[in-house]
């Protein structure tokens, strides 16, 4: 049924001012939602985070799919970790994971 399809995820890269500041703000950005719900969740190392989260609510789109976005702000000494950031979102019980980490985004 693709009324049901998972979610579609993707993490915005931070902005060269961005990693120079002390926090860094990650943006996940959540589409083709069938509703107006998700549940989002912010991992880091694969760790359950709430602290620093915003989740905003979903704005319905031309083509009837929902879309919303998560922000995570996070220490920039975990980035320079290297840690492992996911935001994993579940949609009408279909769930989607999409991670970032500095050693990927290296230019």
């Amino acid at each position: 049924d693709a009324a049901a399809a998972a979610p579609e995820l993707s993490i915005l890269r931070p902005s060269r001012e961005e990693l120079s500041s002390s926090k860094i703000p990650l943006v996940c950005l959540i589409n083709h939602m069938s509703g107006a719900f998700a549940d989002v969740r912010w991992l880091v190392n694969g760790n359950s985070v709430t602290e620093g989260v915003f989740t905003g609510s979903a704005e319905q789109q031309p083509d009837k799919k929902f879309k919303m976005s998560s922000i995570l702000t996070i220490e920039s000494s975990e980035w320079d970790k290297d840690a492992q950031l996911t935001c994993e979102a579940t949609a009408a019980s279909k769930t989607n994971r999409k991670s970032i980490k500095k050693s990927e985004c290296s230019e």
